[in-house]
C-alpha cells in the first residue's frame, strides 16, 4: 500500500474512485486499485459512461447482441451501464463484507431527465436497484427540491442512496432531513435499518471555480470558498447526526448518512492539486477522486490530521467576507445547482448519442 494513501485511510477517510469502464474491469485495473491504492468504492455518472463507451471496444459484443434483440437506445444504455456497475459491485464485495457494508459501494445515477420528477425518480431508482441486484449498490439521486421526497421514498423502500449535486447548506440540511424521514418510514414498515446506507455528495471545486472567477487575482479569498462551504456542511452533519432524532433511529440499527466530498479534482493551476483531500480530512467521510488526483496524492499528498473539526467559525468568516465583497452565497449556490443539472442533461445527451452511434455501427 502507498504510505500517503494509507495515512488518509487511517485518518478515517474512505477513498472512492470517480470513474468506471469495462476496460478497468476487464484489465484488472479496478481490482488493482482496490488492492494497492486504498480504493474502497466507486462513483459513476453519465459523463464517465459516455467517455468509457466512446473509447472502449470492449462494449462492442454486448452492443451487437442488444441490437440483434431489437433494443433501443434507452434499453442499451440501461443494460451497458448496469452490467459495468454490477461487475464493479462484485469487485468491491470483499470490501463491503469487511466493513459491514460501510464501504465497498458502487454508485449509479438515475436518468437526469427525471431530476425534476419525484415519481419518475423513485421508479427509476427501484428499476436500477432490481437490475443490478447487489447489496453494495448506491442509487444516485440529485438533491433538487423534487428529489428530496424521492430520496425519502427510496430510503423508505430499503434502497441505499447517494444524494448528489449538493451545493447549498440549506439544501444539505433538507437532504439529511429526507434521509431521516425515509429511515423513520422504513422503521415503521419493519425494515432492518442497518441494511440501509447513504452518502451525501457535497460538491467542492465548482464552488471555487465560480467564486474565484468573480474575485480579483490578488484576493486572499481565492481558493477558500469551496473548503469553507464543505467545512460548514460537516458542522451541520455533526449537529444532525448528534441529535436525539438520529439517536432514536440508531438504536434501531440506523447508520449516519456520511458526507462525501465530490468534485475534488482541482480545476485551477493556482491551487495545490491535492487541496481537496489534504484540507478535508475528517473521520467518517468519503472523498471520491478522479484517478489523476488519486495519483497526485499518492505522490505528494500530506495528511496533517483532522483539518475540518473546529473550523466552523473561520469558515463562516470566509462566507461573510465574500458577501462583503459582493458575492452572495445564495445566488452562487443556486447558479451552481442549475448549471449542474444542465451538465447532467448535456452528459446524458452525449451518452445517448454515443450509444446511438454504437448501435448504428454494430
Amino acid at each position: 500500500m502507498n504510505a500517503r494513501l494509507q495515512a488518509l485511510s487511517d485518518a478515517g477517510v474512505s477513498i472512492w474512485l470517480d470513474d468506471l469502464s469495462r476496460e478497468r474491469l476487464a484489465s484488472g485495473n479496478l481490482a488493482a486499485l482496490v488492492a494497492e491504492s486504498n480504493v474502497v468504492g466507486v462513483t459513476t455518472n453519465p459523463t464517465i459512461f459516455a467517455a468509457a463507451l466512446a473509447n472502449g471496444e470492449r462494449y462492442a459484443e454486448q452492443v451487437a447482441q442488444l441490437k440483434a434483440e431489437g433494443a433501443d437506445v434507452d434499453r442499451t444504455i440501461f443494460e451497458l451501464t448496469t452490467t459495468d456497475v454490477q461487475q464493479a459491485c462484485d469487485v468491491l464485495r470483499p470490501v463491503y463484507d469487511a466493513t459491514d457494508g460501510v464501504d465497498g459501494r458502487v454508485s449509479i445515477e438515475v436518468d437526469p431527465g427525471a431530476a425534476r420528477d419525484t415519481d419518475a425518480t423513485v421508479e427509476l431508482a427501484q428499476k436500477l436497484w432490481a437490475r443490478v441486484d447487489r447489496p453494495n449498490l448506491l442509487i444516485k439521486i440529485p438533491a433538487t427540491e423534487e428529489g428530496l421526497p424521492a430520496i425519502a421514498a427510496t430510503i423508505a423502500r430499503g434502497i441505499s442512496v447517494n444524494v448528489t449535486l449538493i451545493f447549498a447548506l440549506e439544501r444539505y440540511r433538507a437532504v439529511m432531513d429526507a434521509y431521516l424521514y425515509g429511515l423513520e418510514q422504513a422503521a415503521a414498515e419493519g425494515r432492518d435499518l442497518s441494511t440501509i446506507h447513504s452518502v451525501a455528495s457535497f460538491f467542492i471545486s465548482r464552488v471555487d471555480s465560480e467564486v474565484d472567477g468573480r474575485l480579483p487575482e490578488d484576493s486572499p479569498l481565492r481558493g477558500k470558498a469551496g473548503l469553507a462551504n464543505a467545512r460548514l456542511a460537516y458542522a451541520a452533519y455533526a449537529e444532525v447526526f448528534g441529535s436525539e432524532r438520529f439517536a432514536t433511529l440508531a438504536q434501531k440499527g440506523a447508520r449516519p448518512q456520511r458526507p462525501l466530498w465530490a468534485s475534488t479534482g482541482v480545476k485551477s493551476p493556482d491551487l495545490p492539486d491535492t487541496l481537496y483531500l489534504s484540507d478535508l480530512v475528517v473521520a467518517g467521510t468519503v472523498n471520491t477522486v478522479p484517478e489523476k488526483t488519486l495519483q497526485a496524492f499518492a505522490d505528494h499528498g500530506e495528511v496533517r490530521g483532522d483539518t475540518v473539526t473546529g473550523t466552523e467559525a473561520e469558515s463562516q468568516q470566509v462566507i461573510d467576507q465574500l458577501a462583503e465583497a459582493g458575492i452572495g452565497y445564495d445566488e452562487v449556490v443556486k447558479k451552481l445547482e442549475d448549471e449542474g443539472l444542465q451538465k447532467f442533461d448535456d452528459s446524458w445527451a452525449e451518452l445517448v448519442q454515443t450509444v446511438s452511434d454504437a448501435l448504428d455501427e454494430a
